[in-house]
């Protein structure tokens, strides 16, 4: 139909989440080796616009909120061409486990690093 598939919206929003936590130093697999895990536990999508196959799209990524073991991200994805028409928004819920899959507390540096500014900005060749 040349239009994105509902289901890939969480690849979007997945996309941002790891953007988010890059530009703050972030790097999931030194804390995966720590055995801190944060997967999504609940997810919810609202469609507002289509976007087709191939068109730019921008996610924007914010950390709404933050207890003892989870985290809740906000999405906003709007098309690229003028940064204002809202296609889709929504949030995910993430859980921390360790390797065990046990429901474990954040750890402090992390809850610093998520609250804190972005360290690294996004490359000059990125859209």
């Amino acid at each position: 139909m040349g239009i994105v598939h509902h289901a890939v919206y969480l690849s979007y929003f997945e996309a941002g989440r790891v953007e988010y936590m890059r530009r703050r130093g972030i790097d999931y697999v030194d804390w995966a080796k720590r055995g801190i895990h944060l997967p999504v536990v609940e997810a919810n999508v609202r469609y507002r616009k289509m976007a087709r196959f191939d068109e730019l799209l921008m996610v924007e990524t914010s950390l709404e909120a933050m207890t003892r073991v989870t985290i809740r991200f906000g999405y906003r994805i709007l098309r690229h061409r003028d940064g204002q028409e809202l296609v889709a928004e929504g949030f995910t819920l993430l859980a921390c486990v360790n390797d065990q899959h046990l429901v474990t507390c954040i750890p402090e540096d992390l809850v610093t690093v998520l609250q804190g500014p972005e360290t690294r900005t996004r490359p000059d060749n990125e859209i």
